[in-house]
């Protein structure tokens, strides 16, 4: 079987991308497998680019990667990928669609109000939600733009920057707790991960540089441990995930709340899907297989 492994592509999260499709390609079973890689640097590189591929390991992050336009793309080409559909990659990737469904349901998340300009700025709904607050692209990921904001004088400079990066911006109530994060592959939550940054928050050098943050496998005492579990599980359930996601936690005070899901977890050696599966005796190359193995019986 011919795997293409996609990476690259037009978001902010491109460098992040190429990071994760080169320890992809080093690490896939080539026993088993011819691996190629697929560098997308424009829309329509897909088409050209994996038109004789069996399958597609996609390692793109951001828009044209988590949103599911790429992996709508690669079903009209019969070209079977990993992960998540279409619709459950597109609600996961806005996180303003994400939190209101999961509050929908009673999952715990952290108030929030998104604007699309300057003028949206509700200051008096920020001010109930209190201070500090986290500025960030509604449709962003790795930590890029986001800012924690302490005082209302710098929330109009945050919004612009992220509207740099996206047409949305999410305004959140900033809960300061324990990070963690649950990764679940193929409806089974795998070892949480506790993360220590050793910045004010997980942003982008604490995610990708080598030493930015501690992460730890850890086991909670086992109520909160089985909340923290069951709120990951519906999560899955009520967004109709499918095959690999990672959802990402702050706990305070011993109450769980959902930040975000991601459909298309980083997988760099630094990454925390592979530290976690790692902590099950699943070595990278196993963790590849598994998630390609579990993505072709989803085969839509």
């Amino acid at each position: 079987m011919k795997i293409g492994v996609i990476m690259g592509g037009i978001s902010s999260e491109r460098e992040v991308s190429l990071n994760s499709g080169k320890e992809i390609v080093k690490y896939f079973n080539k026993e088993k497998y011819e691996v190629v890689p697929i560098v997308i640097d424009k829309k329509d590189d897909i088409i050209a680019k994996a038109k004789d591929i069996d399958f597609a390991f996609i390692a793109l992050h951001g828009k044209f990667g988590e949103d599911g336009i790429i992996q709508a793309v690669l079903e009209t080409m019969d070209i079977p990928y990993s992960g998540c559909g279409p619709l459950t990659s597109g609600i996961c990737m806005d996180k303003d669609i994400t939190k209101k469904l999961l509050r929908s349901a009673g999952i715990n998340t952290a108030d929030w109000l998104s604007v699309k300009s300057v003028e949206e700025i509700d200051y008096d709904f920020i001010e109930k939600m209190e201070y500090p607050v986290v500025v960030k692209p509604n449709c962003g990921g790795s930590s890029v733009a986001t800012n924690i904001i302490k005082k209302k004088q710098d929330i109009e400079s945050a919004v612009r920057l992220a509207l740099d990066y996206d047409t949305e911006v999410m305004i959140e109530k900033y809960i300061k707790g324990d990070e963690i994060t649950c990764c679940i592959m193929n409806g089974k939550v795998l070892p949480i991960i506790a993360i220590k940054p050793k910045a004010e928050f997980f942003d982008y050098t604490a995610k990708y540089a080598d030493g930015g943050s501690d992460e730890i496998i850890v086991q909670f005492e086992e109520g909160l441990q089985n909340k923290i579990e069951e709120m990951a599980l519906k999560c899955w359930k009520v967004l109709k995930c499918s095959v690999y996601v990672r959802v990402d936690m702050i706990i305070k005070e011993g109450v769980p709340y959902v930040l975000e899901l991601n459909t298309l977890p980083g997988m760099t050696k630094n990454s925390l899907f592979p530290k976690s599966a790692k902590a099950v005796n699943m070595s990278y190359t196993d963790l590849l297989d598994k998630i390609t193995e579990y993505s072709l019986v989803e085969v839509r």
